[in-house]
């Protein structure tokens, strides 16, 4: 039988001064702020893809189920203007100013060996492929063009426009 000293107390959190119980290194509880900022950028970065991807599949069944706020002008405005970026990024080169903001940030970090958070995997893997650059710069153009398409097939209501019934 092990020591008490060596006995893992239920309930209690093991942190860096807690004495391994197999010989194994303990486990840093405490995050570094350039690793949650990073992963912060992370989520921002994934919460922008999924604006615009969601957005469109949103305008897409609100057309069709003529639901009335996928009309929405600043909605629509706000959308179009998002990916507009991202095609215009594509198409100079550009690397997406977040992916830059979060890989310095994680350069910064103290630990950068270590691959992030369990969301800054996560999220990380959601959002990078590892495929040929020419591919993301087509689909980013392919889903700008499907986008400015909705806008011209199925125009917003223009918000100075005194014919539209607010709903």
């Amino acid at each position: 039988m092990r020591p008490v000293s060596q006995m893992h107390v239920v309930g209690k959190r093991n942190g860096p001064q807690a004495a391994p119980l197999n010989g194994a290194r303990t486990p840093n509880w405490t995050m570094n702020p350039y690793h949650f900022l990073a992963d912060l950028v992370a989520v921002v970065h994934f919460g922008y893809v999924a604006f615009v991807v969601l957005g469109l599949v949103a305008i897409l069944a609100g057309l069709v189920r003529q639901w009335a706020w996928t009309r929405n002008f600043w909605f629509r405005t706000i959308h179009l203007l998002l990916i507009a970026v991202v095609v215009i990024e594509s198409l100079g080169g550009i690397v997406c100013p977040l992916t830059t903001w979060e890989r310095a940030l994680r350069g910064l970090d103290a630990e950068a060996g270590q691959p992030g958070s369990f969301v800054g995997r996560i999220v990380n893997r959601l959002l990078f492929f590892d495929l040929p650059e020419w591919v993301f710069r087509v689909l980013h153009c392919m889903f700008g063009a499907a986008v400015l398409m909705t806008f011209v097939l199925a125009p917003p209501r223009w918000p100075w426009s005194k014919t539209h019934a607010r709903s």
